[in-house]
């Protein structure tokens, strides 16, 4: 299109007078000259942000209300409770028997770590926990490590799928429903397993499982290596969670955080390594720890652990005695299946068993276990009948969570992802 001019085009769209041409200075608010002028702020204000208790990146039902300059987090409020399972409360009106299936669903990701910490805690306050079947506190171990395998999985694929990486966590799945499977053989349960007994485990390990578990550590050591060369050097993924949430060492301490988060940050207390339960004490382990303490040495330190979790299992598959899975003694444990549907007996000790409950001396324990994202602790206090007069849940995920309120103010909303991600917390043992 020919044009005779700027000055032309500019008069016969309307306009009086062509435009003037540029002289270097800046026309701010009618203000024509402003070079005098060092600096023009404009009023701001901080806006309210809500994320959840339901949106896609909140892993649990938790709230968080936060005010953000822009982007920037100037301040977050954590709020929990959105999803309370009245576990306590609950407990008090089971027997002891009986609330097997309630731990299952505090972590519903790792189960078995669950059962393990709270069967320990009663057989604790019954003064049977060294009498428990050398068999079966090394089953113990194994599903309990398999458990935190599948925590770990979970946790890290889907937060790398948050960031955009969906091929990591299709692999890591597949390498969780490997081990979903073999527990589901094993307890008949895929998620809510309720294999641990108070004395024992509810059935030996099946035909075969030995060897199954050995294949599936051995292809789930190739997806590890495949997720390991996605995420660990991809400049995308480094860039969202190098030096971001770090965590000091004096706020770990401060805050009462356990487990990943607490050895990510450098500090090297591992509940199974200081204060050994189980069969721990003669399993060969290390304990991964990272040095700056932010999102990406809590993916590292989780990453390690599952390696040192198949290290364990492989050494108790090897060192796994014969002999019995359950204690001998009629007043503790249930009766077998076939027992009960078969002798009249064995009938109504398992009703008695699990109507009236274990008759637990009076007083009170505090049991500790490594769970999957820490300390999990289980405090029960017994009046001497078949039902807990209280049991309380020390959940890892509470603590873990509350440190948000400190970590997020100063980091901007995409950082908000990664963060929670790798905090990884469980609504329901958070809000038991």
């Amino acid at each position: 299109m020919d044009h005779k001019g700027d000055s032309d085009s500019y008069a016969s769209a309307g306009n009086l007078a062509p435009p003037p041409p540029p002289t270097g200075r800046r026309v701010v608010m009618g203000i024509k000259d402003v070079s005098d002028l060092e600096e023009l702020e404009l009023p701001s204000e901080t806006m309210p942000l809500n994320m959840g208790p339901s949106h896609p990146a909140m892993h649990g039902t938790v709230r968080m209300v936060m005010e953000v300059e822009g982007e920037k987090i100037s301040s977050a409020d954590i709020q929990v409770g959105y999803l309370h399972r009245c576990f306590e409360k609950e407990s008090e009106y089971a027997t002891y028997t009986q609330i097997f299936p309630y731990t299952d669903r505090l972590n519903y990701v790792s189960p078995m770590l669950n059962n393990v910490g709270y069967a320990l805690a009663v057989e604790k306050l019954l003064e049977i926990d060294k009498k428990v079947p050398e068999r079966a506190q090394y089953i113990r171990v194994i599903v309990g490590e398999i458990s935190r395998i599948t925590d770990h999985l979970t946790c890290l694929g889907a937060s790398a799928m948050e960031l955009g990486a969906f091929t990591p966590f299709l692999y890591n799945i597949k390498f969780r429903e490997w081990l979903w499977e073999l527990l589901e053989e094993l307890s008949g349960a895929r998620l809510t397993h309720s294999y641990v007994r108070i004395g024992g485990v509810s059935g030996d390990l099946t035909e075969g499982f030995g060897d199954k578990l050995r294949d599936v550590l051995r292809r789930g050591r190739e997806v590890l290596v495949d997720v390991d060369k996605l995420l660990t050097r991809n400049r995308i993924f480094r860039d969202r969670m190098d030096g971001v949430g770090i965590i000091t060492k004096e706020d770990i301490g401060a805050w009462g955080i356990t487990g990943p988060m607490a050895r990510a940050s450098g500090v090297a207390y591992d509940i199974r390594k200081d204060h050994p339960y189980l069969v721990y004490g003669d399993l060969d382990f290390d304990v991964p720890i990272g040095s700056v303490g932010d999102n990406f040495d809590r993916f590292a330190v989780r990453i390690e652990e599952m390696h040192q979790s198949m290290r364990m299992i492989e050494q108790a598959l090897d060192k796994i005695p014969d002999g019995p899975v359950m204690l001998n003694d009629p007043r503790v444990a249930l009766p077998a299946k076939s027992e009960t549907y078969n002798s009249i007996e064995a009938m109504i000790s398992h009703f008695k068993l699990i109507m009236d409950g274990i008759r637990v001396p009076p007083g009170e324990v505090y049991s500790f276990t490594e769970g999957g994202n820490g300390e999990l602790g289980f405090y029960i206090v017994s009046d001497g009948t078949g039902r807990p007069w209280k049991c309380r849940v020390r959940p890892p995920s509470f603590a873990n969570t509350a440190i948000l309120g400190k970590v997020l103010p100063g980091l901007f909303l995409a950082d908000v992802v990664p963060t929670f991600g790798m905090v990884n917390m469980i609504g329901g043992e958070c809000d038991r």
